[in-house]
């Protein structure tokens, strides 16, 4: 008989989360529960909202009633805030939302008595300022966050390194660098482009894209990557460890932003915006995923052409939608 594992995603809602729910559901010794401060997501069905428990992580009654109710093998804590840009306009709420909500699940998971598999996401960002002779990115290197949402996430990082020293929780750490795909907040670079592409060629709006600092350079791996990587380092990982999750090569914002514009059949003039420019930004990031492929065999299989391909797909029955919905 086979042995059925119980899976805690919080932000099970979010754009990561949607994929990471959808691939452990095709699992038959996975029970899969969802938590989120709002509803399940209806794109995930009628089956996930079953196991979906609507959760306020900066209660930590809260936290503590969900961990003893599921009671999970593995925790995949996704939720959070998860905009760079957000976090220079709320740096505390950042650092509260962030870090608060998995102290708050850390804790639950001690005064319980469980021990999960703990997967602690953090975030390129904690890298901060990278010189180019520094590149390839390996998790030895210095942390140097260059915004709040840095250092959220340099927070979460080191609660769960401590966690698992003081405390004996296998926590597994990832630092991923920058994920693309359909489903992704158009507050995101690629999706910002996708959807102005879709709305111009609907004739919703001029036949302008409003753009920020297109030199800069980016490691791109397709979310649906990413989540199994994820899923990898949670089973297979060293409890304590870190692992960068990447693709071990750059693109630059204006190469994404002409193979896009390569998919289009309608001509677009280029603005730069300058409400889209970051008060700090790095000229390139390139991931050294070493780590994490002695670890796991884990490589990347879905290509940033395709990431863009389906994205701009996405964005196209996203207006499709909201024409058919206006009366």
């Amino acid at each position: 008989m086979t042995h059925t594992s119980t899976v805690l995603i919080t932000g099970g809602s979010g754009f990561a989360g949607t994929y990471l729910v959808e691939f452990l559901r095709s699992r038959p010794d996975l029970a899969v529960w969802t938590s989120d401060r709002t509803g399940p997501n209806p794109r995930l069905g009628e089956a996930a909202a079953a196991r979906h428990i609507k959760l306020d992580l900066l209660d930590p009654a809260a936290a503590r009633q969900v961990l003893a109710q599921v009671r999970p093998d593995y925790v995949y804590h996704l939720a959070g805030q998860a905009f760079v840009g957000q976090s220079w306009a709320d740096p505390w709420g950042t650092l509260e939302i962030n870090g608060r909500a998995q102290l708050n699940l850390l804790e639950a998971a001690v005064a319980e008595k469980l021990t999960p598999r703990f997967l602690a996401v953090g975030s390129m960002e904690e890298y901060g300022r990278v010189a180019p002779a520094e590149l390839p990115i390996r998790e030895t290197h210095p942390l140097r966050p260059d915004s709040p949402y840095g250092v959220s996430k340099v927070t979460q990082d080191m609660l769960g390194l401590q966690y698992f020293l003081a405390r004996g929780l296998p926590v597994i750490r990832v630092r991923p660098f920058n994920h693309i795909g359909p489903r992704q907040s158009r507050k995101f670079v690629a999706p910002a482009f996708a959807s102005q592409i879709a709305a111009i060629e609907a004739g919703k709006q001029p036949p302008v894209i409003q753009v920020g600092n297109l030199s800069a350079r980016r490691d791109f791996t397709d979310v649906r990557d990413v989540v199994r990587a994820y899923v990898l380092a949670l089973e297979h990982g060293t409890p304590g460890e870190v692992y960068n999750i990447g693709s071990g090569e750059s693109h630059s914002i204006q190469s994404l932003l002409d193979r896009m514009l390569q998919l289009s059949s309608v001509s677009i003039t280029v603005e730069i915006d300058p409400a889209r420019l970051r008060p700090s930004d790095v000229p390139d990031v390139i991931c050294d995923a070493t780590r994490l492929r002695a670890a796991t065999g884990w490589q990347p299989r879905v290509s940033l052409a395709q990431s863009l391909s389906d994205l701009l797909a996405f964005e196209r029955t996203q207006v499709d939608s909201a024409a058919q919905a206006t009366p």
